[in-house]
This record gives C-alpha cells, structure tokens and sequence, in this order.
C-alpha cells in the first residue's frame, strides 16, 4: 500500500488534500505567509478541522519568476518555528517543502514526515545521505539542471523517473514515493535557481502536464500543486494571486479527474468542498 507519512494515498484510496503553509514572508501568494507560532499554529489547526490530510511547510519560496533565495539558516529557523507550532496543535502528518539537505536533516529530527523536494533531489547532493539516514516518505518533482527539450511529457516522465531512482537508491521504497509534474517550474528563463530551462512555451507545458496526469504517473500516487498559480493568472488576465482561487478549484477538479491522488493548496476548505461534490457526482 502507498503511503505518505502515515495516510494510504492512491488507488482506491480518497483524494487526499495538503494544506500549504509558507513562513517565507518572500512567497508569491502573501496570504499563505504565516510567520508568527500562534498565527501558524492557529491556521494548521484550521486546516485540518477543514479537512487537510497533511501540513506542507515551506521556509524558502520557490517560484521561479522571484529572487527568493535565503541563507539555509534562516530556512532552518523558519521551518524549526513552523514545524514546532503546527505540532502543538495537530496530529497531521507535516511535510517540509525543502530541497536542501541540512533543513531536511533538521525537520526529520523534529518529527517531519514527508520530504517534498521541488528539485526531485537533484539540487543537494547530500540529499541522499539524509534519506538513508531517516528513511521518510518522499515527493519528488520533475527537475533537471540541464535543459528540457522536446515533448514536455515524454520528458516529465523520463526526469520523474530518474528522481524515483535516487530515492529507491536512497532506501526509499516505491510504496513511499510520490511524484509531481512540477506546474511552474519550466521556463525559458527565472529569476530564481529552482526551475527547469526550456525552449517551448511555459503557459503550453503546464496545460498539458493536467491534461496527461494518467500518463505521468508511472505506476506511483501522483501530488498536483496549482493552486493560484501563474497559469491560472494568464489564462484569466489575473495578476493578483488572491483574485485566483475559482480558476485553482476548476483546475484542481480537472487535476482529480485527470487522475491526481493528492492536492497541495492554499485553499483548503474550498477544495475539500470542490472535490466532495466532483465526487458524488462522478464517484472519483
């Protein structure tokens, strides 16, 4: 049986939803930014009364179109900050949002059971020693440092593959892996360091990552994170990410019953609504 941290994803098991909570006052949507314990501790608590299977800590926005990059020990008192509030208050299981091996090590250490690695674990090269030591269950991203050329789900699929091979190497079993298609992440150029190089259309590659779901799995549960991002934005001429969350429902529905087995969001009890209701009348 798959599993993240301790929740069956996949298969027959119900669409699983991670609540977002980034303590990087840098993130692309501000409102997801909690950086005081009691705020971070009330918003978790929230999330999971509203439904949330897992807790996804970020202490280092991503986005690849911002200049997001912080010293690793500011990532590390965000994250011990976060990780520390969210246990006072809840039992869910927390996953950290971090391609760096020294705030993975720190975020294990304080109980974190899920690594969610942007870079499918090609960033850090001590990734692994941290996964063999502590063994979680594991996100991995399409990402490679080289550029993507070609057909955007051929390769997908094949950059999937060889971070699913890291991380079975890293004595990580199939059945705690899951993958991510990395909406946003490629680009023909960034500001930031975390995104994959591409010749093609962005706005082209993210639609068709949603509309071939089924065929990037690879036999694995697959996460999907759209919520309010920049595709939704381009699609309605909508540049204020608070002004986005109809187009992340309507995206996150189409994702389900394209075959996502976990939604990562910022809008939790809109999501579980959303999907409750595609599920009752379409028994996904």
């Amino acid at each position: 049986m798959n599993r993240l941290g301790t929740v069956p994803v996949g298969n027959t098991n119900p669409v699983r939803i991670m609540g977002i909570i980034n303590s990087s006052p840098e993130s692309f949507y501000k409102k997801s930014v909690h950086t005081e314990q009691r705020e971070i501790a009330r918003v978790a608590k929230q999330m999971e009364e509203d439904g949330a299977d897992f807790i996804d800590v970020g202490g280092m926005s991503t986005a690849p179109y911002l200049k997001t990059l912080v010293p690793e020990k500011t990532e590390i008192e965000r994250i011990t900050k976060a990780v520390n509030a969210v246990q006072k208050v809840s039992c869910l299981p927390v996953s950290i949002d971090t391609c760096r091996a020294g705030v993975a090590k720190v975020a294990f250490g304080l109980g974190v059971d899920i690594l969610n690695d942007v870079t499918g674990l090609k960033h850090d090269k001590d990734m692994t020693k941290v996964l063999e030591e502590y063994c979680p269950s594991v996100i991995v991203c399409a990402f490679s440092k080289e550029s993507a050329y070609g057909n955007q789900v051929e390769q997908a699929r094949k950059l999937l593959r060889r971070s699913i091979s890291i991380a079975v190497k890293s004595g990580i079993p199939k059945s705690r892996i899951a993958v991510d298609p990395a909406i946003g992440f490629f680009r023909k150029s960034a500001k930031g360091i975390f995104f994959t190089k591409i010749n093609s259309d962005w706005l082209k590659r993210d639609l068709d990552m949603i509309q071939n779901l089924k065929s990037i799995k690879l036999g694995q549960p697959l996460l999907i994170s759209v919520s309010r991002k920049s595709f939704i934005g381009s699609l309605l001429n909508e540049k204020d990410p608070d002004k986005r969350i109809y187009g992340s429902l309507a995206a996150e529905i189409i994702a389900v019953l394209n075959g996502a087995d976990i939604i990562r969001t910022h809008n939790v009890k809109a999501t579980c609504d959303a999907i409750e209701i595609a599920r009752q009348l379409r028994q996904i």
